[in-house]
């Protein structure tokens, strides 16, 4: 089934089952490599994006569900050159330690910041409780 998709403010078409998860069209198909496969089952966090301004996980979000929808991976936010200014925190504090689950920790902070300019300490703490 043709689908079309709204990744990182640019328009695309796959042709992909309507139950093939996000993940897997933004990785395989797009080449898109900020959000992660880590456990597949929504738990880890590393496959974080974001989705009408809402992180969700996109190893458990059908292509189906994802159409139609505003989604924003780690590669649509900032790149080397230009990071967002999250990354830039996240670089300034060595936050990455071992880096596979950076994704999901920058992508919530990132909608966080986006619905709340100014979160409370539990708000920040919150944030990557999934992670």
């Amino acid at each position: 089934m043709r689908q079309r998709l709204s990744i990182n403010g640019r328009d695309h078409e796959v042709e992909a089952d309507g139950d093939t998860p996000l993940l897997y069209i933004l990785r395989d198909d797009l080449g898109l490599h900020g959000p992660k496969f880590g456990c597949g089952l929504g738990q880890c966090g590393a496959c974080t994006v974001i989705a009408d301004g809402a992180a969700i996980r996109s190893c458990q979000l059908p292509l189906d569900q994802a159409a139609g929808r505003k989604i924003v991976t780690l590669d649509g936010i900032g790149s080397a050159a230009h990071p967002h200014p999250v990354q830039r925190a996240f670089l300034a504090e060595q936050a990455a330690q071992g880096g596979y689950c950076t994704n999901g920790m920058i992508m919530g902070a990132k909608a966080l910041l986006d619905s709340n300019k100014q979160p409370t300490d539990a708000d920040i703490r919150n944030a990557p409780a999934g992670n």
